[in-house]
């Protein structure tokens, strides 16, 4: 990112302010970064977690497959979820309060017994389900935000801090320059005024 500035103590100051609020800014960037990071990592565990107890809960009742063929999917189905949502430094996520299922009564007499335990089944692998999709939400929030808080740190960190450091050095140095050449001509011009003075004596 190339800075745009004028020789001059006007530009000068305005850069030095630049300078100053990012540098100010860097740790609370850093420290934000670091947080995401770290919250990445922990939802994406717990997303793992969650997807593999889906998978070993539907392994674990893959020895009633016969049975399923007799059960009615139709007797449960999922009503509401209820969310709430909760920040997460800084990123707004959703948070996942409850499940409602409903079920639709169904006779004793005619289904097999079983039926009561095959609708527990289906909840259980409904909220497991559920629960690990809100949890990829979260994830993809996240990952968001810190990818954002990254690439915003390392544009203060590696492009515009050096930037402005560096266009700060060369406006001090061009301004030195010029003081220096000033009092230079002013000696120049003083030496030649009284040699002029000395010569006027003379004649």
């Amino acid at each position: 990112m190339a800075i745009t500035f004028q020789y001059n103590k006007t530009s000068l100051q305005g850069l030095e302010k630049q300078l100053k609020v990012r540098e100010r800014a860097l740790p609370t960037i850093k420290s934000k970064e670091s947080a995401l990071r770290l919250e990445v990592k922990r939802t994406r565990d717990d997303m793992n977690a969650l997807e593999a107890k889906l998978e070993k809960d539907i392994q674990s009742y893959e020895f009633m497959a016969s049975l399923w063929s007799e059960f009615n999917p139709e007797l449960i189905a999922v009503k509401d979820v209820t969310l709430s949502s909760k920040k997460i430094t800084g990123v707004i996520v959703p948070v996942l309060e409850d499940i409602m299922f409903e079920i639709v009564p169904f006779s004793l007499f005619n289904n097999p017994s079983w039926f009561f335990d095959g609708i527990s089944v289906l909840k259980t692998l409904a909220s497991t389900g559920i629960e690990a999709e809100f949890t990829g939400v979260k994830l993809s929030l996240l990952e968001h935000a810190r990818r954002k808080t990254t690439q915003k740190l390392n544009l203060f960190e590696k492009v515009q801090i050096p930037g402005y450091k560096e266009a700060i050095l060369k406006i001090k140095r061009f301004m030195e320059d010029e003081e220096s050449l000033s009092k230079s001509s002013q000696k120049i011009m003083r030496g030649n005024q009284e040699k002029r003075r000395k010569e006027e004596v003379i004649s």
